[in-house]
């Protein structure tokens, strides 16, 4: 018999508060409507939601620490981020997590 994979999304608390913050900013605007930003907001709350963390991560943006931690505690497979001022694309990984950018991940993961 074959390894069953569940394609299940995780998030945090602290992520879509970030993500509601940032869906205000003019430059996001112009990428995604407000009434849009606000459906991804709310379908992702229907996600595995990690309400603790267990930060332990050192990246340059302490306040993106949190990522690194979601991806760990969760066994994610990727964290897709476009962040280069954080840090987290240098890191490349975080435990078995690969770390991309969003085109990375649109051409060789979807």
């Amino acid at each position: 018999m074959g390894t069953v994979r569940w394609n299940v999304s995780v998030s945090s608390i602290r992520q879509l508060d970030e993500i509601h913050g940032a869906s205000r900013y003019p430059k996001f605007k112009q990428v995604l409507q407000p009434a849009r930003a606000g459906s991804l907001i709310n379908n992702m709350r229907r996600a595995f939601v990690l309400e603790r963390l267990d930060i332990k991560d050192e990246i340059k943006d302490s306040d993106d620490a949190f990522l690194p931690a979601t991806a760990s505690m969760s066994a994610a497979d990727y964290l897709v981020t476009g962040d280069k001022h954080a840090g987290l694309l240098r890191l490349r990984h975080t435990g078995r997590t690969r770390i991309i950018t969003p085109s990375v991940f649109h051409s060789e993961v979807l």
